[in-house]
């Protein structure tokens, strides 16, 4: 994997890793139980975050294979890149994009859940180990609202994206702690 990539991996594998640990001892009801009438349950929230990161790569996938046609990354991608970490960061609600939504699976168990992000996952390494060092920075990526950006900065994505929805998976299992204490 080329070093440009290899930092925000880990980060990725980490949060990851962090998430599952955290919600690996719940019941499947406590899983799937959202904390209000219309809110999302965890395996929603990670159901979410799953699909995101998949379309994501697939469509990075197709777009790889023309790839020596595409420009690189610059200022403008930067600024654009700054500006989506900063929307991610700040406790705002965003509806997902329309073909994430028409895309989403129904909630999945934890175990099946595991399963497709270690293989979403697996598959983001091995494209990124695909991608010639000379086009690291093409811009292969289009987010709905960012607009083109380099396979870098869809990782930096993928991070804030799971950073932005940690506090909700947090309030919820909070509430579970909570009714269960009831």
């Amino acid at each position: 994997m080329n070093s440009t990539f290899t930092p925000i991996f880990n980060q990725l594998e980490k949060q990851r890793t962090e998430i599952l640990q955290s919600v690996r001892l719940l019941t499947p009801e406590e899983f799937n139980r959202p904390p209000q009438p219309g809110k999302w349950s965890v395996s929603e929230v990670l159901t979410h975050l799953i699909t995101a990161e998949k379309l994501s790569l697939d469509y990075m996938k197709k777009k790889v294979k023309g790839i020596a046609r595409v420009k690189n990354s610059g200022l403008m991608e930067s600024l654009r890149l700054w500006l989506l970490i900063v929307s991610q960061r700040i406790p705002v609600k965003y509806k997902a994009p329309k073909v994430v939504v028409q895309h989403t699976p129904p909630a999945m168990p934890l175990a099946q859940l595991t399963d497709e992000w270690n293989e979403v996952r697996k598959e983001l390494a091995a494209f990124l180990n695909s991608i010639p060092d000379e086009y690291v920075k093409r811009v292969i990526y289009k987010h709905a609202l960012a607009g083109r950006l380099d396979v870098r900065q869809a990782m930096i994505f993928f991070r804030e994206h799971i950073r932005h929805h940690q506090p909700q998976i947090n309030r919820i299992l909070l509430t579970d702690v909570t009714q269960n204490k009831n």
